[in-house]
């Protein structure tokens, strides 16, 4: 009986040595990462000489590097092309760091993501017309960099996206139609870019919608009604567009669960939606993460 016990915990200590460890190749991304972001500058730094389980924001399963969480570590440099070889990451949250340079395009080859979090960073360039690959993505956070082109085409194939951040970058172009296929978006954020045009009539199908903010851009033409009896929508940032005036006083009434809005001046004309404000209670740039809990 002893014996078996023996035998047993013999096994499981060699278990679990075996599963803390990760293949060269992927430590040796790690490692790449280190260095291009600049780790002896972290504010919580990886001890090399340690094991890759014991780094902090590295969390393994089964030999594997899954997520890689370094939130507000005081990052700097660049992402290197090497992270691709992440080949199970779930989760990439690089939030709130001072990372420039582009967005690598093999990031795109990490097929398990579920949360890709570069916001609050100092990225340029366009957004990586792959991403349209990440269908496991729930979280796409690229809020608050210097992103510049297009929303890319073929989004509307992330049919379990949640989150979209894209605001406080230099976005143009008129959003995708297919982006309203995404029936699971709950927050859509792209405040603060130059997009324009016409909002797809789609918008106003996303019943999942608790969080739109359209603010400071160019849109044009027609805001659509139907947005305003979204069964879930509780904020709504329109202001500071070109949108065509409507009569708010008969739009008030839509959809009680919306967050309170007041205009200046007499509220009993129509008012264009270019003077349109909101709460201070409802900014856009109260978005939580959960790291900061």
């Amino acid at each position: 009986m002893k014996k078996g016990l023996f035998a047993l915990l013999i096994f499981s200590i060699s278990t679990n040595i075996f599963f803390a460890q990760v293949s060269k190749r992927e430590k040796e991304a790690l490692l790449h990462f280190y260095k291009h972001t600049q780790g002896e500058d972290w504010t919580v730094q990886w001890n090399l000489s340690q094991p890759v389980s014991s780094w902090h924001g590295v969390t393994l399963s089964n030999g594997h590097v899954v997520s890689l969480s370094l939130f507000n570590n005081n990052l700097g440099g660049t992402i290197p092309e090497e992270i691709g070889r992440l080949k199970h990451l779930e989760v990439l949250n690089l939030a709130f760091n001072r990372i420039s340079g582009k967005i690598p395009a093999s990031i795109t080859r990490l097929k398990h993501l579920k949360e890709l979090r570069l916001g609050k960073n100092q990225l340029v360039g366009p957004i990586p017309e792959a991403v349209k690959e990440l269908l496991n993505l729930e979280v796409l956070d690229l809020f608050s960099n210097s992103l510049t082109g297009t929303i890319p085409e073929g989004l509307g194939r992330l049919k379990k996206l949640k989150w979209l951040f894209l605001s406080y970058n230099s976005l143009e172009g008129s959003l995708p139609d297919d982006l309203m296929e995404i029936k699971t978006l709950e927050r859509l954020e792209l405040s603060d870019n130059q997009l324009q045009g016409p909002l797809p009539q789609g918008i106003a199908q996303l019943k999942n919608l608790n969080t739109l903010t359209l603010n400071e851009n160019n849109f044009r033409g027609l805001l659509p009604v139907a947005i305003f009896e979204l069964p879930q929508l509780t904020q709504l940032q329109v202001q500071n567009n070109f949108f065509d005036a409507m009569d708010f006083e008969a739009l008030k009434s839509k959809n009680s669960h919306l967050a309170i809005f007041y205009f200046e001046g007499n509220q009993e004309d129509p008012k264009d939606f270019k003077d349109f404000t909101i709460g201070q209670d409802t900014r856009t740039a109260d978005t939580k993460f959960e790291d900061e809990e």
